[in-house]
């Protein structure tokens, strides 16, 4: 969506050119391979693993930090590779992506000589911009806050925004461009007024 709104903004006569039908399959092809593929390690991984005494997972899913928690196998090895590797791979390298192009997006937004120029062109990728700084944002402030004593519930907070809340929101928020969707909701509005 980062690059489709790059295209779109920073390259609009060449938008159709760049973005074919093959190039939308290569993307989403390769979304979907690299999703599945560190889920599979992951898998694999914890298959191997064995569990003590302790079986309660005291989260409402069950995140890989967690399930290495309670492991009595020593998990040194994927906590020293596949973590970071599954963190760069699959967190950090779309993340730096998606900044560089909202980066070159908002440069060229500053170019536009009219204000409703401008606004028209935001309006077009603030949304995904909004859920993308939600989900990452969350993610971030998961894997990266230090560990405290209320560190577990912390967790399970922010596990909450960050699978259901962001996914749950994020219709809502690419629906609030649509005219029909925002003149429903001011109809709305003033009913309950």
């Amino acid at each position: 969506m980062a690059y489709d709104r790059y295209v779109a903004i920073c390259i609009p006569l060449r938008y159709y050119q760049i973005m074919s039908n093959k190039l939308c399959a290569l993307l989403i092809t390769g979304s979907w391979f690299g999703g599945f593929l560190s889920a599979f390690i992951v898998c694999m991984m914890v298959s191997n693993l064995s569990f003590c005494n302790e079986q309660e997972i005291n989260n409402f899913f069950c995140d890989i930090i967690i399930l290495l928690k309670l492991s009595c196998t020593d998990t040194s090895l994927i906590l020293t590779f596949l973590i970071p590797l599954d963190g760069v791979i699959l967190g950090f390298f779309p993340f730096t992506l998606i900044m560089v192009s909202y980066i070159n997006i908002i440069s060229t937004i500053l170019k536009i000589r009219s204000s409703s120029g401008r606004l028209k062109t935001f309006s077009s990728c603030s949304s995904h911009i909004t859920v993308v700084l939600l989900f990452y944002g969350t993610s971030l402030g998961l894997n990266l806050k230090p560990k405290s004593k209320n560190s577990l519930e912390i967790d399970k907070l922010l596990s909450i925004v960050y699978t259901g809340i962001v996914p749950m929101i994020n219709p809502l928020v690419y629906s609030l461009r649509n005219k029909e969707v925002l003149k429903a909701m001011k109809i709305i509005i003033k009913k309950i007024k």
